[in-house]
């Protein structure tokens, strides 16, 4: 148990990149399609143009926000949650899945939902993760 003592304060991490990687991803893979996209989901491109910055610069600035300042963090946090809470209530809600079906071919809001609580997470502890954090043993 000593050694997860001491990668507890790392552990942040774990959160950090799989948030990270997933809006990095998404919001990449949107600006070669931007026209595309924007109008098999009936929006205007400028919109999507706002979705795809704000999960690349997202997920970019909760990278940089752990080698650097609080605020990056923070602000990565606060660009995903209205994509996310976009996502849950324009495409996915009421479907508690993760696999398509007939009545939501883009798939259920689990997922949506647990990236949304990962992000609020990160957005109110900021970079103050540390193993002093941890309920007593």
């Amino acid at each position: 148990m000593n050694v997860l003592t001491k990668l507890s304060p790392n552990a942040h991490w774990f959160l950090r990149a799989a948030i990270a990687s997933v809006f990095i991803y998404h919001g990449l893979d949107k600006f070669p399609k931007l026209e595309g996209m924007a109008a098999m989901m009936n929006l205007p491109v400028t919109v999507l143009l706002l979705v795809a910055l704000a999960e690349t610069a997202g997920g970019a600035l909760l990278l940089i926000g752990g080698f650097s300042k609080d605020w990056l963090t923070r602000l990565g946090a606060l660009l995903i949650v209205p994509v996310l809470l976009g996502a849950i209530f324009m495409v996915h809600w009421g479907q508690w899945r993760f696999v398509a079906s007939e009545t939501h071919p883009m798939g259920g809001m689990e997922f949506q939902v647990t990236l949304l609580f990962i992000a609020l997470f990160l957005f109110v502890k900021g970079n103050n993760v540390s193993s002093s954090d941890a309920a007593p043993a």
